[in-house]
């Protein structure tokens, strides 16, 4: 039987082993999950919410838990770690006051004596993970999808099984019935018969670009609604008139994060050419100040990245673009997985780090000629998921956002997601939304109903 390790990436000292769900383990859990849903479709709306409330206040109360769960198997600071499972709650707490809302039907005037549209649960929604935010990602599905009456089940990154455990268990102490909400460990060699399984009535996906391609096509193949986020390669972009000392410091924070590993992460620095000089100082001073180590140590400020091998690609990426022509301004430093703040000047379209996705503490800046030059550099990728525009003219800065080729563009502030804002990406970056009233109608049954 083959099992899953999960690995400190700080030290790589193994911390357990789990062993992979056998084919009899799979369909009792597709029973079971195909039975809560019926189940479900028993209860109130009130019920779920009681029930939702419920997981937040475990959540609350059991913060240091969960966050040293993440800690441990993925390498983020405890801050960090602790920061996201509160998250989590209070995003369930903003469903469970604005679901009712969200599932209303919509009244159609029509030539029937009335007709409308009703929003209504379809059964197993399957979702597939990665490892950088081990409880966001899942919870962002969960918690709308299950408020709605669908039920869960979870093929998380295999080094983070026991995250996918504990998260199993929440909502099992919550009150949600059996089967609601289940953890599989299974390898993505395994996850076909499942999606093609008719109780799974749809796949969301948060992770690579090639894992999407992959599971689109299966989730196509079985004529199964999909949602992907997949990867990015976020344009930062800081214009002549921004605001210099706080573009630099959350530039360094959107960067920086969860030691870069965030698909919405600020990864190229598309700078104004007259500024960029003043802006490099100042990031650079930043890069140096930061502490990177051990992600339980409070005065760590950045953990290691999640593997080594994941380390290792980014210092190939990084020697590749030097070897382009890109200057190392800060940082370069690799041992294992502990990867340092590092900055690249110099990088043009053409280089690795520019035409490439690049998960982790590699920060890079690309001069712009003047702001149209700025977009154009921008919307050279593949991608599409998020972009941040600084600039004090914020009439110019409306203008821009419409021409920048993305799911999101943030003005004067760092991209991130918000349980009330859709969330999602165009081009390579992928197709969907989650979250808000977008993302809660994704897996439902929009249903038109006409009575003449």
């Amino acid at each position: 039987m083959s099992t899953f390790q999960s690995i400190n990436p700080y030290n790589q000292e193994t911390i357990a082993e789990y062993a992979a769900h056998t084919g009899a383990d799979i369909e009792q859990r597709l029973t079971s999950g195909h039975q809560a849903y019926r189940h479900l479709a028993q209860t109130s709306l009130q019920e779920r919410c009681d029930w939702m409330l419920e997981l937040v206040r475990l959540l609350k109360t059991n913060v240091d838990h969960h966050a040293a769960i993440i800690t441990r198997e993925m390498g983020k600071t405890l801050k960090e770690a602790k920061a996201e499972v509160l998250k989590c709650a209070t995003s369930a707490e903003y469903y469970v006051n604005n679901i009712a809302g969200m599932l209303q039907p919509r009244i159609i005037a029509s030539d029937a004596q009335q007709s409308y549209v009703s929003y209504e649960p379809k059964g197993i929604i399957l979702a597939i993970m990665p490892w950088n935010f081990p409880y966001w990602q899942v919870f962002r599905f969960a918690i709308p999808n299950l408020l709605a009456g669908n039920t869960g089940l979870l093929k998380h990154a295999s080094n983070v099984s026991g995250c996918a455990l504990a998260i199993e268990d929440l909502f099992r102490q919550a009150g949600f019935p059996a089967g609601a909400f289940q953890a599989l460990l299974v390898s993505s060699g395994h996850i076909e018969p499942v999606i093609a399984d008719s109780r799974v009535q749809g796949v969301t996906l948060t992770g690579s670009t090639a894992a999407g391609m992959s599971v689109g096509a299966l989730a196509g193949k079985y004529i199964k609604k999909s949602v992907l986020e997949l990867g990015g390669s976020d344009p930062f972009i800081v214009l002549k008139d921004a605001n210099l000392e706080e573009a630099a410091k959350v530039a360094v924070r959107a960067r920086m994060q969860n030691a870069g590993q965030s698909c919405i992460a600020a990864k190229r620095w598309i700078v104004e050419g007259s500024v960029a000089g003043d802006f490099t100082d100042k990031v650079s001073q930043l890069l140096r100040q930061m502490k990177q180590g051990d992600p339980f140590d409070p005065a760590t400020d950045m953990g290691p990245m999640a593997r080594p091998d994941l380390a290792g690609e980014l210092a190939t990426q990084l020697q590749q673009t030097i070897s382009q022509g890109a200057q190392l301004a800060v940082g370069g430093q690799q041992e294992a997985a502990n990867f340092a703040p590092t900055l690249l000047t110099g990088v043009k379209k053409g280089m690795t780090a520019f035409d490439e996705e690049t998960f982790g503490p590699l920060a890079v800046i690309i001069k712009a000629q003047h702001a149209e030059h700025a977009i154009e550099l921008a919307n050279q990728t593949p991608f599409g998921l998020g972009a941040s525009l600084w600039t004090t003219d914020l009439d110019k800065a409306e203008n821009l956002a419409r021409l920048i080729d993305s799911g999101n563009v943030f003005v004067n502030a760092m991209v991130h997601s918000d349980a009330r804002l859709p969330f999602g990406g165009v081009k390579l970056s992928g197709y969907g939304r989650e979250l808000s009233l977008e993302g809660t109608h994704e897996f439902l049954n929009v249903k038109t109903v006409y009575i003449a």
